[in-house]
């Protein structure tokens, strides 16, 4: 098992990742909604980002860290291997990498909120619309060392 930066063929794999990660934990997604989305994933907001995978060499890629900077543009893991320790070792890896990381994620995703919580994000603001001015409200995190 290892973490790794992303190559042009992991790309299927990671939109199969966050299409089952979203449909597993963003329940407050109506599948017109991930409908919406799944293009401009596949098409501009994986290109977008600095992305490491958590490679298992016998399944492969089981998650993956989106960065901006030090800005956590996304995480998603393999619906089956939720609760494993991927996703903070995902995250120590960031950190690694860029010190004091910020996320935002969606209030109406309570799991996610409490799992960055848990990590030593705290709360430093809230958006009443998503970056795209849809109506899922977002709660906006910096790690307790960066506050």
């Amino acid at each position: 098992m290892s973490i790794r930066t992303r190559t042009p063929a992991d790309h299927p794999a990671l939109l199969d990742i966050w299409l089952r990660s979203v449909r597993a934990t963003h329940d407050f997604l109506s599948e017109s909604d991930i409908g919406e989305l799944l293009p401009q994933v596949r098409d501009v907001y994986l290109d977008a980002v600095e992305i490491w995978l958590f490679d298992d060499s016998e399944r492969g890629p089981s998650g993956f860290i989106g960065l901006s900077g030090a800005h956590v543009e996304m995480l998603f893991l393999d619906p089956r291997r939720r609760g494993q320790g991927i996703g903070t070792r995902l995250l120590d890896h960031a950190r690694g990498l860029r010190g004091a990381l910020t996320v935002d994620v969606n209030e109406h995703n309570p799991k996610a909120h409490g799992f960055y919580r848990h990590y030593g994000f705290v709360d430093i603001g809230r958006s009443p619309t998503d970056g795209q001015g849809r109506p899922f409200p977002l709660i906006h995190m910096a790690l307790r060392e960066a506050v």
